[in-house]
């Protein structure tokens, strides 16, 4: 099935941050339900940061902490101790002042707009993009990773939904599984819980996005095109796989590279 850039409505700069956070809020909830999707990547990251001395990840695209707290766990129990700074674009500073609050003192953030194309300097550590890339189509996904070689930064990737039949599904189920989350979800929201029962404009989007992220996700292959034209990273090490999920239909891409 070939990479399709479709219309994501959490791309849309006018979208209301009402909606907006009822959706990151559900993906932040069953992001860190289980521990599973993640293993072999923090397998990976985790060697990455022992080979590069990094203890702090850089997260990009942040929205609102993503699966971060349950890889910073992770990561703690292969005697790392790291921490985590969230950026953004357009940073939502509500939602970050709450990640950060239920980060366990190993999450913080920068409240300036940071370009995933071009880090500045003063953000030093380790980058890293959970389920983010696929909002980037090829040239400006290209220049997130060649940003990252040309500052001699390590970087990762991680994407939770797939090009198949099985991961579409799943999110389409959204529709169903948004409000079943919502009863839940803590803090709870009024206003969250409108836009998800009565008017079920938070699971709808949910769903749409989900779908569109499967169909926007880029795989291995797609992956190591995007890394053979920029120069200076075959002076990386890079690792890039697809892993199934236990017990689960589908399975997650992610990448991991460093100076090698």
């Amino acid at each position: 099935m070939a990479r399709l850039h479709l219309l994501e409505w959490e791309d849309q700069r006018w979208l209301p941050a009402s909606i907006r956070q009822g959706v990151t809020g559900y993906l932040n909830f069953v992001g860190n339900l289980s521990p599973a999707p993640y293993q072999g990547f923090a397998d990976a990251l985790g060697h990455a940061l022992k080979k590069t001395g990094d203890r702090v990840l850089v997260d990009l695209c942040s929205g609102s902490a993503g699966p971060l707290p349950t890889l910073l766990r992770l990561l703690g129990q292969r005697d790392l101790d790291v921490r985590a700074v969230l950026t953004d674009l357009y940073p939502d500073a509500q939602a970050l002042s709450l990640a950060q609050k239920q980060g366990d003192g190993l999450i913080s953030y920068e409240s300036s707009p940071v370009d995933a194309t071009r880090v500045p300097e003063s953000l030093s550590g380790f980058r890293i993009l959970c389920n983010g890339f696929h909002h980037f189509e090829p040239a400006l996904a290209q220049r997130i990773l060649a940003d990252a070689v040309k500052s001699g930064r390590g970087i990762a990737l991680f994407e939770g939904v797939e090009r198949r039949l099985p991961a579409m599904l799943v999110c389409a189920l959204a529709v169903l599984g948004v409000p079943l989350a919502t009863l839940f979800m803590r803090p709870w929201h009024l206003g969250r819980a409108f836009l998800t029962f009565l008017v079920p404009v938070i699971p709808c989007v949910t769903a749409w996005d989900g779908v569109v992220s499967c169909l926007r996700v880029y795989s291995p292959d797609e992956l190591r095109s995007l890394i053979a034209a920029i120069p200076g990273a075959d002076r990386y090490h890079w690792q890039i796989e697809r892993q199934q999920v236990p017990k689960s239909p589908f399975g997650v891409t992610w990448l991991v590279g460093y100076p090698s």
